[in-house]
C-alpha cells in the first residue's frame, strides 16, 4: 500500500567543522531519504532533527548522556518521552526527536565497508530513526528485528517508486515478550 504525505518534516543541520565533507546535494539527498524512511513508517506527522556533527560533539555527548568516554557514531534523543498537551491538534506535527551523526566516523566506516559515504549517512540516520521509534539492539532478538526492520526502511527511502507503507514490527522486550512498535497517530 502506498504511503500518504504525512505532513512530516527532516530538519538537518551541518556543522561548520564537517561542512566540506558533505556535499549540498549529498545533504539534499540524505534529507529526502530520510523524509522517505519516515514516511514509511506511517508515524506522522512528525518532526524529526538530523544532525552531521564530528567526532568531538558526539564524544561530548556520547560522555554526558550515555557515560561512554569516546566518540560514536550515531546517538539518538528522543522526544517521547515528554508527555503531548492534550489540546494539541492531531494535524501538528509530534516531535520525534534529534539523530547527531559522526561525520568523519561514517566516513571511515564508509571506507572499512566499501560503499558511498551516502550510504553510510543513510544507513545510521535509518538506524537513529528506529532508535526514535522505540526500537534497541540489546538482545539477539532485539537486534534482529531493529536490523531487520532499517533495512526495509532504507529500500524504501532509496527506491524510485512511491514509498509503501511498512508496518512497524513487534519490538521484542528484554523480557522476550513483544510490544507494540506504533506511535499513536491519534495522540
Amino acid at each position: 500500500m502506498p504511503a500518504r504525505s504525512s505532513g512530516s518534516a527532516i530538519q538537518l543541520l551541518v556543522r561548520e567543522s564537517v561542512r566540506t565533507a558533505v556535499s549540498p546535494t549529498l545533504r539534499q539527498r540524505l534529507r529526502r531519504q530520510l523524509g522517505r524512511a519516515l514516511l514509511a513508517t506511517g508515524h506522522g506527522p512528525a518532526l524529526v532533527c538530523l544532525t552531521l556533527s564530528d567526532d568531538a560533539e558526539l564524544h561530548e555527548l556520547n560522555l554526558a548522556y550515555a557515560g561512554e568516554d569516546h566518540a560514536t557514531d550515531v546517538l539518538s534523543f528522543s522526544q517521547l518521552e515528554a508527555t503531548v498537551p492534550l489540546h494539541m491538534p492531531a494535524a501538528l506535527p509530534i516531535l520525534l526527536g534529534d539523530i547527531v551523526i559522526s561525520v568523519p566516523i561514517a566516513t571511515r566506516q564508509a571506507t572499512e565497508r566499501r560503499h558511498r559515504l551516502g550510504d553510510e549517512l543513510l544507513h545510521l540516520a535509518v538506524h537513529g530513526l528506529c532508535h526514535l521509534l522505540g526500537y534497541d539492539h540489546a538482545t539477539p532478538r532485539q537486534e534482529q528485528v531493529m536490523f531487520g526492520y532499517e533495512a526495509v526502511l532504507r529500500c524504501e527511502a532509496t527506491t524510485r517508486r512511491s514509498v509503501r507503507l511498512c508496518p512497524a514490527p513487534l519490538r521484542p522486550t528484554k523480557r522476550g515478550r513483544a510490544t507494540a512498535a506504533a506511535i499513536s497517530a491519534g495522540r
